[in-house]
């Protein structure tokens, strides 16, 4: 059915409101009982854990004694680790639920506080293992007994030259709660003080948040767009020093964290856990910036079709064929995922389906819910997804599709390794997800049946691929930017934060856009902004699951297993290496250039498809 209708989803027959958690149906829900049971079996596990966390003085002194020692200390510090993975993954999924519930947030509270002083506690072990003589470590990694260690150690003795002292690393772990202020207030901030109010809409008044907010700016009522664009932004505007000073001290705390370790810089601390060097960012931001003529192309042609004067900033993101739009309930959305990954294989397809249309995820949104989507697995629980799904908007399916990447990746990592490296990058976790995104698309475009919806798909993937390697660099072209004018000792005021990304706006979306008094704001709004030089992550991800799906779908069994060698490595190699076991060089800028040409063949498709 082809409609355009703004009502979020509302599968409990709610109406246009948005529900609170209460009255979310629970087969809506995730299951977290792999976890826990619930909340109280969460305070057993918490006390527990307290407990356990009383233990760790004992080891003290003992870890170069021999490989036998190290290992005791490893095997209580693996299962320790199991249980605070499992409180943390609870009461953090438990909060995003709903952020304004107390309780959730006095969970959250209570684990951070045993964790940081339970980190306070080991301070001293990793300082204990940097400083067992090299010849004794080369000795204990060797044997039987550091099986399921050497990767762990190999990768902690790369921190070394960063280590600091007994002392120094136990007032970092004490400090640590309270790095997660200025991420915290702003989430609170956005998510739950902000009241964005209803909109007058011709179906009736409708809400708008920061999930919704997507869902308008697709609506092809340009006036309704300006009313929600100008709404939207004037509560960003209300707040916009309070914004700035919150950004401001995550960098000064990003910046203040590399030099505490002797970092040469902030990027170089956020891309050391990874392996990843500068370069590789900067061949990035280098190859789009050459490639941006694509991106101006594009817009000039949306300014072409829509019939503008002026191409607004409300007016990027509206399909250009929006009577396409096709509402698509949950089971569907599923069973088209499942029929796009038949190429990766029963086991793939199985699970994945068996999870979605189980309670892997938590579906629709409520009162107080963490906007946007997330995969959260861990080792013991299943590989939960969040989404705020709205049936009227077919991108909510590339979002799921993109999620059960990330959840899959998850389950084949969790099943491969041991505990201490199961765990994969985020640098690798684009990949996962962004390759089902191509193969969705693949699929939905091959089974179009009509010119009008292949032209819709196209330009959607245009769209999704725009979003995510295009934009999400311009993204982290200004994380540079800030992080360095912080380190050249140039304040970060909402004024200068705000100039910097009208340069980027101007920069990306080139003379065929105006933009309103308000469009720098957008550079106050995005959360992962909080989490240093992430973003970067989603357009090389995008970049090697183009490549890697060219390379499955046109190959065989061997490059299938290659793909699914690279999704069971885990945390057991680093990403540029993982990548290239799958068949793709990261280090190189070669996948990022084909990954901005075959945005330019989709332009080109528009182009032939649009007339």
């Amino acid at each position: 059915m082809i409609i355009n209708n703004l009502s979020p989803a509302s599968p409990q027959g709610a109406g246009p409101a948005i529900p609170s958690r209460a009255q979310t149906a629970p087969e809506n829900t995730w299951d977290l009982s792999k976890l826990f049971a619930g909340d109280e079996a969460w305070k057993e596990g918490l006390t527990e854990y307290e407990k356990q966390a009383e233990r760790i003085p004992g080891f003290r002194g003992t870890l170069g004694k021999s490989a036998e020692s190290l290992a005791a200390y490893l095997d209580f510090f693996k299962e320790f680790g199991i249980l605070e993975e499992r409180l943390n993954y609870y009461a953090d999924l438990r909060q995003t639920e709903d952020e304004g519930d107390s309780a959730a947030r006095t969970m959250t509270g209570r684990f951070m506080m045993a964790a940081s002083k339970a980190q306070a506690a080991a301070s001293w072990a990793i300082p204990e293992i940097q400083a067992i003589p090299d010849k004794d470590m080369e000795d204990f990694l060797s044997h039987p007994r550091m099986a399921e260690y050497r990767i762990y150690l190999k990768k902690l003795l790369r921190y070394k030259p960063y280590v600091l002292s007994e002392k120094e690393e136990r007032i970092l772990a004490l400090h640590a709660e309270g790095e997660q202020v200025c991420q915290e207030a702003f989430s609170v901030l956005t998510n739950v003080d902000m009241d964005f109010g209803l909109i007058d809409t011709p179906e009736g008044p409708r809400p708008l948040s920061q999930s919704t907010w997507s869902v308008f700016m697709e609506n092809p009522d340009r006036e309704l767009r300006r009313r929600v664009y100008g709404n939207f932004y004037r509560h960003f505007a209300a707040h916009k020093t309070t914004l700035a000073t919150l950004y401001a001290g995550q960098v000064k705390q990003d910046v203040i964290g590399a030099r505490i370790r002797g970092f040469p810089s902030a990027r170089v601390a956020a891309l050391f856990p990874d392996d990843v060097p500068e370069a590789v960012y900067d061949n990035l931001i280098d190859t789009v910036g050459a490639n941006l003529g694509f991106l101006h192309r594009y817009y000039a042609l949306r300014k072409r079709v829509l019939k503008l004067e002026e191409l607004r900033h409300y007016d990027v993101y509206v399909p250009l064929v929006p009577q396409a739009s096709q509402r698509t309930p949950w089971k569907e959305a599923v069973d088209m995922i499942s029929a796009a990954l038949v190429p990766l294989g029963d086991e793939y397809v199985d699970t994945l389906r068996s999870g979605l249309l189980g309670r892997w995820a938590d579906r629709y949104e409520n009162k107080g819910k963490r906007s946007g989507a997330f995969s959260a697995g861990s080792f013991t629980g299943d590989p939960y997804i969040l989404v705020n799904y709205k049936e009227d908007a077919i991108r909510d399916v590339f979002t799921l599709a993109h999620e059960g990447g990330h959840s899959m990746h998850s389950w084949y990592a969790a099943r491969s390794n041991p505990f201490m490296h199961y765990g994969y990058t985020i640098f690798e976790a684009e990949v996962a997800s962004t390759f089902n995104e191509e193969l969705l698309f693949r699929h939905l475009k091959k089974n179009a049946g009509s010119r009008e919806l292949e032209t819709y798909l196209v330009n959607k993937r245009a769209d999704e691929l725009l979003a995510t390697l295009y934009r999400q660099t311009m993204f982290a072209e200004f994380e540079k930017r800030t992080h360095e004018l912080e380190e050249g000792g140039t304040p970060l005021t909402a004024d200068l934060l705000r100039e910097e990304y009208r340069k980027l706006l101007v920069k990306y979306f080139g003379g065929e856009l105006a933009f309103e008094e308000e469009s720098d704001l957008e550079g106050l709004r995005i959360p992962h902004f909080y989490r240093a030089f992430y973003v970067y992550k989603y357009a090389t991800g995008v970049s090697a699951s183009l490549a890697l799906a060219e390379r499955v779908l046109g190959g065989g069994t061997g490059e299938r297993e290659d793909y699914f060698a690279f999704l069971k490595s885990g945390g057991s190699r680093f990403p540029i290496e993982s990548l290239r076991v799958a068949g793709v060089d990261m280090s190189s800028p070669g996948p990022v250039a084909a990954a901005c040409r075959a945005f330019g063949r989709l332009v080109e498709k528009l182009e032939e498809l649009l007339g």
